[in-house]
């Protein structure tokens, strides 16, 4: 009796600790959550500014990092992976929220400079709603990284936003000029890479900002027309990573940019979370 006792509190003691991992993110145990974005400047708006802070506030310990290049699409990097390139500008943001930046980088180094808990993937924001062209590199790209890493390492996909509604981007046209046709088309690719079987997330920070959007802020959380205002703007996006990857509501969450005024770090977190509950559908921001 006295051994059945045991092993069932040693099973509940089990179980507590995995949930209390996944709950947080950890996938290793180590109680850091490492992010890897194989991306470009729309990972570097989503996760290279506010996210380690939110994380911060709550005490998380993270390590955050963006193999950078400029516009990078899908193709790119499956390039870039056969050729084993030195292509990258590895940005990476330690324990001690100092970021350094490390030249002339392939995605092959990387995978291996850490025991990621998270790698994202997305698409240049040109073709994020280009469902077959997507589908023409991401598989390749993902079995490829997936041989790299460790079987704990989890995936997400990266679902960016739409461009505003006035956007002088050449992109643009691939979608009417029409923000919303641009956004839906993103929404359809994220529905549909989700039921792929290799992402554990779908960070759904483009209905997010088109979420923000309905706010009294209006379409301003750009600031070129596609890429995101560099304080409210960048910091909704890291609020749905935030409450994504961690499981947290970032309503609650107390840190707010000393640039993003209280009205604008409202609007941010409301839209971050109602694009978390619901991620293909946008939710009207009241404030």
């Amino acid at each position: 009796m006295k051994k059945l006792c045991f092993f069932i509190l040693l099973s509940i003691s089990a179980v507590s600790i995995t949930f209390a991992q996944s709950v947080k993110g950890d996938r290793n145990g180590d109680g850091i959550v490492k992010i890897l974005a194989i991306g470009n400047s729309f990972s570097e708006d989503a996760i290279e500014n506010y996210l380690y802070d939110l994380a911060t506030s709550t005490d998380k310990k993270t390590i955050i990092a963006n193999l950078y290049i400029g516009g990078a699409p899908l193709s790119l990097h499956l390039k870039n992976v056969n050729e084993d390139a030195n292509k990258y500008r590895y940005r990476k943001t330690g324990l001690d929220g100092k970021k350094n930046t490390t030249q002339a980088v392939s995605i092959s180094h990387t995978l291996s400079d850490e025991n990621w808990d998270y790698i994202s993937f997305q698409q240049a924001s040109p073709l994020s709603g280009k469902y077959d062209v997507i589908m023409e590199s991401l598989p390749q790209l993902v079995n490829y990284v997936r041989e790299k890493v460790d079987a704990e390492t989890q995936f997400v996909y990266h679902q960016t936003w739409a461009y505003q509604h006035d956007s002088d981007h050449k992109g643009f046209a691939n979608y009417n000029r029409d923000q919303l046709t641009m956004y839906k088309a993103i929404v359809d690719v994220s529905k549909k890479v989700s039921k792929l079987g290799d992402f554990k997330y779908i960070i759904p920070a483009g209905t997010a900002i088109q979420n923000a959007r309905t706010s009294s802020m209006g379409d301003t959380f750009t600031r070129d027309g596609y890429h995101l205002h560099l304080d409210y703007g960048r910091f909704t996006a890291a609020c749905t990573w935030y409450e994504k990857i961690f499981g947290k509501d970032v309503r609650k969450n107390s840190y707010k940019p000393e640039k993003v005024t209280e009205l604008q770090a409202k609007i941010a977190k409301e839209a971050a979370h109602k694009a978390v509950k619901k991620p293909y559908k946008v939710s009207k921001v009241k404030l």
